[in-house]
């Protein structure tokens, strides 16, 4: 079966609130976009692998003053995994409060629950050189 419009807008909307969320410090609210499970994965970033939401939010108050202000999705490509699942990327830009910026690709495993589409896996991959850094 093919994703429809109406879940690719779906689950397009859900990858773009995680921003507003997290940049509002709404962070009582992240059960609407992770499932109790999730597998949020900073390795590359240093900071491991964060399991549920709990492990996410308390991740994010201890990071204090480091988060950015804004957290910026763009780029984002979906592939139908099966009827329930999705798989997602996407380019980040991260604006810190000093105004330096940085750059990373979510990928995404975005799962349909009774609740609606949630990312079900995460993994924040830096992009610290051009190209790919294939130059």
């Amino acid at each position: 079966m093919t994703l429809s419009a109406e879940d690719r807008t779906a689950v397009t909307e859900l990858i773009s609130l995680h921003g507003h969320l997290i940049d509002d410090g709404e962070l009582d609210r992240l059960d609407e976009l992770f499932t109790a499970d999730i597998v949020y994965d900073v390795s590359d970033l240093g900071g491991g692998s964060l399991e549920g939401v709990a492990a996410i939010r308390d991740a994010s108050i201890a990071m204090g003053e480091l988060n950015p202000v804004g957290h910026h999705v763009t780029n984002v490509i979906l592939s139908q995994i099966s009827d329930d699942e999705v798989r997602a990327r996407s380019k980040g830009i991260g604006i810190r409060a000093d105004g330096t910026s940085g750059s990373v690709v979510y990928e995404d495993t975005v799962s349909r629950t009774v609740r609606g589409w949630r990312i079900s896996r995460r993994k924040v991959l830096a992009r610290r050189a051009p190209l790919g850094g294939k130059v």
